[in-house]
């Protein structure tokens, strides 16, 4: 009996889980294409420096 009791609560556990909702994923706003611009032509800057620190040796 003891086990049947157990089986019972868990059952409905399952039975009122909210289904899953998937987020939604938000646009861009220019402000953060912009940052994404400016990090972009800066890290091409950094590898370029690092290429010719290179280079040299």
């Amino acid at each position: 009996m003891r086990y049947l009791t157990f089986a019972l609560a868990m059952l409905p556990v399952s039975a009122l889980a909210a289904p899953y909702d998937r987020p939604l994923p938000q646009a861009q706003s220019a402000t953060a294409e912009l940052w994404f611009a400016l990090a972009s032509v800066t890290l091409i800057a950094a590898l370029y420096c690092v290429h010719r620190v290179v280079s040299r040796r």
